[in-house]
């Protein structure tokens, strides 16, 4: 994303509470001067700043003081208001070691007075005096502050975690994807002829799409708005759910695509499954599960987008229970990332298990939607650690510190710790296991970072 496009944090204080070291360890290098030396900073400085997986435009402010505007603090503090004014969220700083003195009450009402989201940290919490200004800190408005050290590095989780739901709604596109009433964006993939434009047809009641034997008719990808009644509710009328069906072109083994029509077409049908939130993988009951299946239904999984497989063609199926309980341990073995995919046996041309269908897709969007909240997520977090520590690979141990979700859409969750860069790749999958039951995830796709918890600066000190 280009520099001007990224949301823009404001860091504002009085004069000498670190506000430039916390710029400086946001852009991971000393830009900003830095002194005991109250009021250094005079102008606003800019950079763009990553905080582990937040990309953001910072702004260091001058210290804020109430001189008169004709005055050079006047001036200075003039810069700090039109720096908030033009910020997606404001960081307002307060020195930990000092307490909250009568200009940060200040500043606090003048930061009530205004539009921008504020996000509270307590900067130099490294002793016990910090203690106590936790609790002066209640009265400014704010709630509980974020205790950090930007000097060595600590609290920057929970800053990151207070700063991400403001930088995410910043992104105009993502907020308007997550509200409750949005459209789901829902795709039907899978091979040629698997029935996917009957599906839609049969949905929306009208032979909307074209249709045949013949394989590959459809070569768009075609977008379909559309609302589904949930006819399992005692007033469906009540509980409408807005879609954007997109029918796409069949899928074929890369080796048989070799006219540049279909090739193009298979590569819109993967721009479709990268757009959509929720994708159903149509497969043909008289074919069963093949090994395409499993490449399209990876790719699904891969691009973070939650998975549905629906078994068409029910209506005709020979041995039926067989053929369902074929399918599904051969998805349990194929996609062992994703165990427990939701299968549902449908017939487009009679409608059949289409509203389950639906219900189970609506369920998933909400799953890929979530957040958990910071305290509930770690609660779980310690007791799976107990409950199973990691190992201690050449006798020194791993140390897991905590967790923090870093996005939805899919949910994406970040462990920081100590010599996280040897943790086996099957106590992650014991994680990601973990997450999914405990946290009702169910089958969508849940991505897992680890961060070592370092202090970037410290080859630099003296």
């Amino acid at each position: 994303m280009a520099a001007d496009m990224l949301p823009v944090v404001a860091i504002v204080g009085r004069p000498n509470v670190g506000k430039s070291t916390l710029f400086n360890r946001l852009i991971g290098k000393r830009l900003a001067l830095v002194d005991d030396q109250p009021g250094v900073t005079r102008d606003r400085r800019e950079g763009d700043a990553k905080l582990f997986d937040l990309d953001f435009r910072i702004v260091d402010t001058a210290g804020y003081e109430d001189d008169d505007v004709a005055t050079l603090p006047g001036r200075m503090r003039q810069q700090t208001e039109a720096a908030v004014e033009g910020a997606n969220v404001a960081l307002f700083v307060v020195d930990g070691r000092a307490g909250v003195t009568p200009l940060d009450e200040e500043i606090a009402r003048w930061l009530r007075t205004t539009t921008v989201p504020v996000v509270f940290a307590i900067n130099k919490a490294e002793g016990k005096q910090a203690e106590n200004t936790v609790l002066e800190a209640y009265a400014l408005g704010f709630g509980e502050g974020i205790t950090i050290s930007a000097e060595h590095g600590e609290g920057m989780a929970d800053l990151f975690q207070a700063l991400m739901p403001h930088i995410d709604a910043a992104d105009l596109g993502d907020e308007e994807d997550e509200r409750p009433d949005a459209p789901l964006k829902l795709a039907i993939v899978g091979r040629p002829n698997a029935g996917k434009s009957t599906l839609i047809n049969t949905l929306l009641g009208e032979d909307r799409l074209v249709t045949g034997p013949e394989a590959g008719i459809t070569r768009d990808s075609i977008e379909i708005e559309w609302v589904w009644h949930d006819p399992n509710t005692a007033e469906p009328e009540l509980a409408a759910g807005p879609v954007r069906l997109i029918d796409t072109a069949g899928m074929r083994k890369r080796a048989r695509v070799q006219e540049k029509l279909e090739k193009l077409s298979v590569a819109d049908a993967r721009r479709a499954i990268d757009f959509a939130e929720v994708v159903v993988l149509l497969l043909d009951a008289s074919k069963g599960l093949e090994l395409q299946d499993l490449k399209i239904a990876d790719h699904v999984v891969q691009e973070g987008r939650a998975l549905i497989i629906a078994i068409n063609k029910w209506d005709i199926a020979e041995n039926a229970s067989s053929l369902f309980n074929g399918i599904r341990g051969a998805l349990d073995e194929g996609l062992a990332q994703l165990k427990g995919v939701p299968l549902i046996a449908v017939s487009a041309m009679t409608g059949k298990g289409l509203d389950q269908m639906l219900s189970a897709a609506f369920a998933a969007r909400d799953a890929w939607n979530s957040r958990v909240s910071t305290s509930v997520l770690n609660r779980w977090f310690e007791a799976a650690v107990d409950a199973n520590p990691p190992p201690a690979p050449g006798g020194k141990r791993i140390k897991l510190r905590y967790i923090t979700q870093a996005k939805s859409r899919p949910p994406t969750f970040v462990i920081f710790g100590s010599r996280v860069d040897q943790l086996p790749e099957s106590y992650r999958r014991y994680l990601l296991n973990g997450i999914r039951r405990d946290l009702d995830f169910g089958a969508v796709p849940v991505r897992l970072n680890l961060r070592a918890t370092s202090n970037p600066f410290a080859a630099e000190k003296n």
